[in-house]
């Protein structure tokens, strides 16, 4: 199936800070920044200290984490960070 945006949802173990489509996600990778968009392979990866950024519409939007992981399958992509 082909996807047009991506369900973004970011979580830390406090509260849920983002929940919406976008257009792609930026994450810093353990093994370095890494592009999430629609279509994008499954995948589990560990973050690192860095910016999650992401585009709401034509808005870039970005949020610094100190480290969690990810989690890509099909259109959806779930973050869980702290901050």
């Amino acid at each position: 199936m082909k996807y047009d945006h991506l369900s973004l949802v970011i979580l830390t173990p406090e509260k849920e800070v983002f929940r919406g489509d976008v257009a792609s996600v930026t994450l810093p990778g353990t093994k370095g920044r890494f592009q999430v968009l629609p279509n994008h392979a499954p995948l589990i990866s560990s973050l690192q200290e860095g910016d999650v950024v992401y585009v709401v519409g034509s808005e870039e939007q970005t949020l610094h984490v100190r480290n969690g992981f990810v989690e890509v399958n099909g259109e959806n992509v779930n973050v869980c960070v702290e901050l």
